[in-house]
């Protein structure tokens, strides 16, 4: 299997499907198109992750950074029958290589996701805060 990672943006309904099928689905909303074209949108950092053969969208890190302390790490996805294979980290590797070195990559896990991040050793931390979503 060869995965291509490019930066580049995918369409509201291919992101959608990615997050439906791995998992972050019910997590984010993938019934509003137009809510994740902003999302996509608002992003000044995305790297894709594609099946070299088909074509398919199989991982995606979508990121907001200002390019020199920053960079947080909103969604990282990576479908289902591709999990196992290294592509989440190399998503996490190249976002971090495109921010630059003097950023700090910050994410928060999903629940379900935590164990992962301990897996490749990023490091955890117990400071974070969240204000959540109003709508």
């Amino acid at each position: 299997m060869t995965i291509l990672y490019n930066r580049a943006i995918p369409s509201a309904e291919e992101f959608a499907h990615l997050l439906r099928r791995s998992g972050l689905g019910v997590r984010r909303p993938v019934d509003d198109l137009g809510r994740l074209q902003r999302m996509l949108d608002g992003a000044n950092l995305t790297i894709t992750a594609r099946d070299s053969q088909s074509g398919e969208l199989v991982g995606i890190a979508r990121s907001i950074t200002d390019g020199a302390y920053a960079c947080y790490l909103s969604d990282l996805a990576v479908h289902e029958d591709y999990k196992g294979h290294g592509i989440g980290k190399k998503l996490i590797a190249t976002t971090q290589h495109h921010a630059g070195p003097e950023c700090a990559c910050i994410l928060i896990a999903a629940p379900g996701a935590v164990s992962f991040y301990q897996h490749i050793g990023m490091p955890q931390t117990d400071r974070a805060f969240v204000l959540p979503r109003t709508a």
